[in-house]
């Protein structure tokens, strides 16, 4: 694994016990420039591990609490008129930072979730006729519940393909339960953690990352199992062409995290369940066939093969 990257990781494991796989895929949507979605049950530490991200990157970092009543102008900000120029005068809201926390996206209002769309897609606000440029990198970080739960508004399409990938925590271990609950008694175990990279250090990470080099048969070999999804009897609605886009991107993250500057089938793999899976629609077939999105998904790329290179 690339030394600096793995110093990351290892500064984030310091509060998030035996979630590697999760760690790195975070980390691979910063350095992919995209967006992540976390969804789990309540308890697993969906936010303690976008903050500990955050907080292990000298960035300015923002957190904002969904709920029903939060409004877009509190995740974008408004304009007010200057009591003393009498000018409209813009006042940031929580979107304007680095590295944003959107804690339980989908307990706010479909108004609200709406309000995110042009800050994930263009990193920027519109705004009375301005346009507010978002600092670079920008990346959303965004927590929520499963769908059943109660409370809870469901994402649209269009918001789910905003995310580059979506992950989740899943439950630890009895061995890693028993280390979280005994690490609970330490006090620094709750503390901010100090940061490791600075954002000039994720610029040039970034800039690496495009660098990496991605052969033809890769390629291909991604625009197959895009079209095996829209093909398949299992899926009704197959993933866009901005997935195909998200999988590149994200397998090159994957390959220069590994330590190599050029992509191979194995990092298409690696990324693929969390890149594709949350973008389709399983047909009634594939609902009652399979118990998830991510199932349907590696059953579908049995029947791509892999390029050998």
């Amino acid at each position: 694994m690339n030394e600096k990257i793995e110093l990351l990781v290892q500064n984030i494991e310091k509060i998030i016990v035996g979630k590697r796989e999760p760690i790195i895929k975070v980390v691979c949507a910063m350095l992919a420039e995209g967006h992540v979605l976390v969804e789990d049950v309540p308890g697993v530490g969906k936010t303690r591990l976008v903050s500990a991200l955050a907080s292990s990157v000298d960035g300015k970092f923002n957190r904002i609490q969904l709920t029903p009543d939060i409004m877009p102008s509190d995740i974008v900000g408004f304009s007010m008129i200057d009591p003393q120029t009498r000018e409209l005068e813009y006042k940031q809201g929580a979107a304007l930072c680095n590295f944003l926390l959107a804690d339980e996206i989908n307990r706010a209002s479909p108004k609200a979730q709406s309000s995110l769309l042009e800050v994930m897609e263009e990193h920027q606000i519109s705004l009375d006729g301005h346009t507010i440029p978002l600092p670079a990198p920008f990346m959303v970080m965004a927590t929520q519940n499963p769908v059943e739960t109660y409370g809870t508004y469901h994402l649209p399409e269009a918001q789910m393909d905003r995310f580059l990938m979506k992950i989740s925590m899943g439950y630890p271990s009895p061995e890693e339960e028993l280390d979280i609950i005994t690490r609970s008694e330490n006090p620094t175990f709750t503390q901010k953690l100090s940061s490791v990279m600075t954002i000039e250090d994720i610029k040039s990470h970034i800039e690496a990352v495009k660098r990496v080099r991605c052969t033809d048969n890769v390629k291909a070999y991604i625009v197959a199992l895009l079209n095996a999804t829209r093909n398949s009897d299992l899926i009704k609605l197959g993933a866009s062409p901005r997935a195909g886009i998200a999988m590149l991107k994200t397998a090159k993250a994957y390959a220069y995290i590994m330590g190599r500057d050029y992509v191979v089938p194995d990092d298409v793999k690696a990324m693929m369940p969390s890149v594709i899976s949350h973008r389709l629609m399983l047909s009634p077939k594939g609902k009652s066939a399979y118990p998830d999105s991510e199932a349907v998904m590696e059953q579908v790329a049995l029947s791509v093969p892999a390029p050998l290179k």
